[in-house]
């Protein structure tokens, strides 16, 4: 054993779990990416994958999935938070227009396993070519003094792009417009540590095994498990069939913190309480927790996954391409995001 490895670092390791990631890696590579893997910087051709437009511009985003990392680990399952960081990103970006181009993981670990880290970025890759994107590059870190051992940490960037003239939001928000929500598949990467909590002294026994029955037979861990989800295809149809002011991803701070970066100053938001379907692993952390509905609402993203303002004469042609969108809302004239029965 090497002196380096008896300290906590296998390079050995590291070389396996790059052999098998390689595949899925280069499985989201197309003609922009000059040097990928195995280089020590990403390359990517800015000309070939701008061609044509009038005035790009470039689009990034730094974010990771949080605590969802200690429910994965718990669980022994890696092969969803790739997907998860991967969508968020995308999201994010989405909400400015973009698509996105390209993008980079870092993964950090107590001690590493090839196996393990090969499933986080295939999930990765999974999640990039179901977006188009390119995955060119990216580090694993081994670092046992860090991170306590089975733990690990998951970040990433994106780098999209938008025409200029089709960024979001767009001026021209006003009163009455109409608020859509694309539904969320549950908690997303945000709430993972007030839900590990109300899981622990709640479920104590169990823990992520239970099966509560408003889960309807899934296990708790299944439900907080459940991939972020990506908007991307959605709003691409939705912005062939009607004039999108704004998108709001609803991650971190709920509707409380994320609508307002939207809306132009001295507007605020309605949101219709029973306007849509709250996720069931929501309301099972809203009751069994106690949670406010304040509470809740700040911290959970309760099924409201990307808001989208529309003029509220093109909301029926949004849910008409949409199925699944819930009219929930609509702007108002005063700086606050409230819940409401009706609307007035």
């Amino acid at each position: 054993m090497t002196q380096y490895r008896a300290a906590g670092v296998d390079i050995a390791a590291a070389t396996r779990a790059k052999e098998l990631m390689a595949t899925a890696v280069r499985s989201t590579h197309g003609p922009a990416v000059l040097a990928g893997m195995g280089a020590f910087g990403g390359c990517f051709d800015a000309a070939l994958a701008l061609a044509g437009m009038q005035a790009p511009v470039l689009v990034s985003s730094t974010d990771g999935v949080g605590t969802k990392t200690l429910v994965a680990a718990a669980l022994g399952r890696y092969d969803t938070v790739g997907q998860d960081l991967v969508n968020h990103a995308v999201n994010d970006i989405l909400v400015q227009g973009a698509r996105p181009l390209f993008f980079l993981d870092y993964i950090a670990v107590a001690k590493l396993d090839p196996a393990q880290v090969a499933a986080i970025v295939a999930g990765v890759a999974e999640g990039c070519r179901a977006a188009g994107c390119a995955l060119i590059g990216g580090e694993t870190a081994e670092m046992p003094d860090v991170y306590a051992p089975g733990a690990f940490d998951l970040a990433g960037t994106i780098v999209g792009v938008v025409e200029r003239a089709e960024m979001l939001p767009r001026a021209g928000i006003v009163p009455g417009d109409a608020i859509l929500a694309l539904p969320s598949t549950g908690l997303h990467t945000n709430g993972y540590s007030l839900a590990r909590r109300i899981v622990a002294q709640h479920f104590a026994t169990e823990g992520y095994h239970a099966r509560p029955a408003i889960l309807g037979g899934q296990t708790i861990g299944e439900a907080l498990l459940a991939i972020h989800r990506c908007y991307l295809s959605d709003v691409i149809v939705l912005r062939a069939a009607v004039p999108i002011k704004a998108l709001c991803h609803i991650t971190g701070g709920g509707i409380y913190d994320n609508l307002p970066r939207v809306l132009p100053a001295g507007m605020g938001a309605a949101i219709v309480r029973g306007s849509w379907a709250i996720p069931p692993i929501c309301r099972l952390l809203v009751e069994v927790g106690g949670l406010s509905e304040r509470e809740a609402y700040h911290a959970l993203n309760m099924g409201l996954g990307m808001l989208v303002i529309v003029p509220a004469e093109a909301a029926a042609t949004a849910l008409a391409t949409i199925p699944e969108a819930r009219e929930v809302g609509k702007v108002i004239a005063t700086p606050e995001v409230r819940l409401v029965d009706a609307l007035e």
